[in-house]
């Protein structure tokens, strides 16, 4: 079960006013970003907040530009998004300016990215934004922080990122003799790319428990 902290919780209610705010919910792969993101959603709800979550995920290249550019097999690393297209949108969202917006959804199933998949309506609050590299210090990923009122970031030993990781794909059904080249060969490299290459967050909740 995660816990959520009630410091965010707080910090977030004593952000409310008279324009949508953004939160930036930060975290390697297997960090436990999403179930931060979702039970953070769910708590401000509790409180009578419209509160919605925008995964960065939606923003993945399609496979066969991925291909056309050599990064298959690197799909999840940051050159594997693309960034300014997350950044119009994540401003549009916080002009909060039309009735609604349309925001692609990362289909898992599929290992695609659908655009126009989902509204966020302007009743929406407060925008909990999740993904890996959102505090990532490299050109056009840093420029992201404008848009921030609050950053959290995940942290998780690199011991406990492999295991889950490799959880992951077990639960996926991948064959275990190609599990190891899945996680080393890619996971665990975007994950290390988390851990060293974030600018520091607003808020850092250690996460050293594998039960998240």
């Amino acid at each position: 079960m995660f816990a959520l902290p009630d410091a965010l919780v707080d910090r977030v209610v004593s952000l409310r006013g008279d324009h949508r705010r953004i939160i930036a919910v930060v975290g390697a792969p297997g960090s436990g970003k999403s179930t931060l993101a979702e039970a953070l959603a769910e708590a401000l709800s509790a409180q009578g907040i419209s509160a919605a979550v925008l995964p960065m995920d939606g923003f993945h290249y399609d496979d066969g530009l991925l291909a056309a550019m050599g990064l298959r097999p690197r799909k999840g690393a940051p050159e594997t998004f693309d960034v300014a297209g997350f950044s119009h949108l994540l401003t549009r969202l916080r002009a909060n300016d039309e009735d609604q917006v349309c925001v692609p959804v990362f289909d898992r199933a599929l290992e695609i990215s659908r655009n126009a998949a989902r509204m966020i309506p302007s009743s929406v609050e407060i925008l909990i934004v999740e993904g890996n590299y959102l505090l990532l210090d490299a050109p056009g990923w840093r420029e992201l922080r404008k848009h921030y009122d609050v950053s959290v970031m995940l942290d998780v030993p690199e011991t406990e990122l492999r295991a889950r990781l490799w959880k992951r794909w077990q639960d996926h059904g991948i064959p275990e003799a190609e599990i190891p080249a899945k996680v080393e060969g890619n996971d665990l490299r975007n994950a290390l790319t988390v851990l060293t290459q974030s600018l520091p967050a607003d808020l850092t909740i250690p996460q050293p428990s594998p039960t998240l």
